[in-house]
């Protein structure tokens, strides 16, 4: 067109296709959408059978209350242990008293050898007994160490267990339509292998491929008109949401700058921009189709 009247025909409706794919591995036992279903976001999708999730689920949660009776009675070793620490060393204290004092008593020869005799192995009973209460605490303490930390450990494993437990239920991410529906009961959904195609609702725009010489004159948020193949006959308002700021000149796949195929004019090929195109004021229960054709108008 002319320099007042940017027109292109080489354009058409996107979306996101949003791929849903389960976060864990499992034989499918409900699919609760049908192909070009419209779904909320939070919508149940499919179910994978929870039973081997919910055994192991119980399999921690026996482990977690195994490690909680250890680390109790471990609890229970360290205090008897600090009580039986606690008399041994009163009754030390008794003993190298008695043994002071019939050690003195005996070299005044007020007292007869086996007395003293007698409170000497008292003393190296009491003190055995005291290094046998000091044993006993740290054995206790090295217990309630090692039972936290399997405890700890045992706790983070139910906390991953649960977490796959929930992932059986698969709710939609966002608004839209099931597309291409062949998911089946009985299927097996594979960890992050898309199984199910979700035309997003919320994300549709206009891709227009400008010429390059138009695009100096456009501005994002301005006017554009809209012409719809799937609905003819009709121009919708839209605005200008986005310009490209580049694209590739290779046609090879998978590149992040999009590919458009140059316009033959007259001998020069002219590369093409492409430019993002919102409509407003949409009706309600107004359809677009992803992928379908579309014509666009800006007055720059």
């Amino acid at each position: 067109m002319t320099y007042f009247v940017a027109y292109t025909d080489d354009a058409y409706v996107r979306s996101d296709l949003v791929a849903v794919a389960s976060q864990v591995t499992g034989p499918v036992i409900k699919v609760a959408i049908v192909d070009n279903q419209e779904i909320k976001k939070g919508d149940l999708l499919f179910t994978i059978d929870p039973t081997p999730f919910q055994l192991i689920v119980n399999q921690r949660q026996a482990e977690i209350d195994e490690q909680k009776a250890l680390l109790s009675s471990s609890k229970e070793e360290l205090s008897s242990a600090k009580a039986a620490l606690q008399a041994s060393t009163s009754a030390h204290t008794y003993a190298m008293q008695m043994q002071a004092r019939y050690a003195d008593l005996a070299k005044s020869q007020y007292a007869p050898q086996t007395d003293l005799d007698k409170a000497n192995d008292e003393l190296r009973r009491t003190a055995a007994e005291m290094r046998i209460s000091e044993v006993a605490i740290e054995k206790a303490q090295t217990g309630i160490i090692a039972h936290q930390a399997a405890l700890n450990r045992t706790e983070a494993e139910m906390a991953t267990a649960k977490w796959a437990l929930d992932r059986t239920v698969v709710t939609a991410p966002v608004n839209g339509s099931i597309n291409n529906l062949t998911l089946q009961p009985g299927d097996i959904a594979n960890a992050n292998v898309p199984i199910v195609g979700i035309v997003d609702a919320d994300a549709w725009r206009i891709m227009a491929n400008y010429k390059q010489y138009y695009i100096r004159d456009f501005k994002v948020g301005a006017t554009a008109w809209v012409w719809l193949d799937s609905e003819p006959w009709h121009f919708h308002k839209a605005k200008i949401t986005g310009i490209a700021r580049g694209i590739s000149r290779d046609v090879a796949p998978d590149k992040l700058l999009p590919y458009v195929a140059p316009t033959t004019d007259w001998i020069r090929l002219q590369r093409r921009i492409p430019v993002t195109i919102v409509l407003v004021d949409k009706p309600e229960n107004f359809k677009l189709y992803m992928g379908a054709d579309a014509r666009t108008v800006i007055f720059p």
